[in-house]
């Protein structure tokens, strides 16, 4: 399970190093990871083995469906995938860091199966929006839910 968040930097040459905690997890199954974009700006890394049926559920969506084709274009369209070398580092492609806009720092934050790859400046500016709203309505199914 990836949890915990940490802020990282990019190399000149758009390495990210992960931390050494997470390198065996997420290079599980064969070593290799899957990096691609998500709709709200931010990159998903997964372990190869988890992003696969996630993958296959995307590719199977209608294409006929403009919203699915989009969701297909943005997950499956920048999917590639990486191997940690000796170093446990990974490159982070140009067409990845442009659509997710990563500089320097970068916010690499755990989602149980995967990571989310936020540039720091954006991940800060969505956690003040999302601790604005935390004092509001719980999220659908949590009604009932303690801490």
């Amino acid at each position: 399970m990836f949890q915990g968040a940490s802020e990282l930097s990019l190399d000149a040459k758009g390495r990210l190093a992960v931390p050494t905690r997470h390198r065996d997890p997420l290079s599980s199954g064969g070593g290799t990871v899957v990096l691609t974009a998500h709709p709200d700006g931010c990159l998903l890394l997964y372990p190869k083995l988890a992003w696969e049926p996630i993958g296959a559920k995307v590719q199977a969506l209608s294409s006929f469906n403009d919203q699915a084709r989009w969701w297909q274009r943005l997950l499956v369209g920048f999917a590639e995938e990486l191997e940690l070398d000796g170093s446990g580092r990974i490159l982070v492609s140009p067409a990845l860091r442009k659509f997710a806009n990563l500089r320097k720092q970068v916010m690499l934050v755990g989602q149980g199966s995967h990571f989310e790859l936020w540039d720091v400046e954006a991940w800060e500016q969505k956690l003040a929006q999302a601790m604005a709203l935390a004092g509001s309505a719980p999220p659908p199914g949590t009604e009932n839910f303690a801490l």
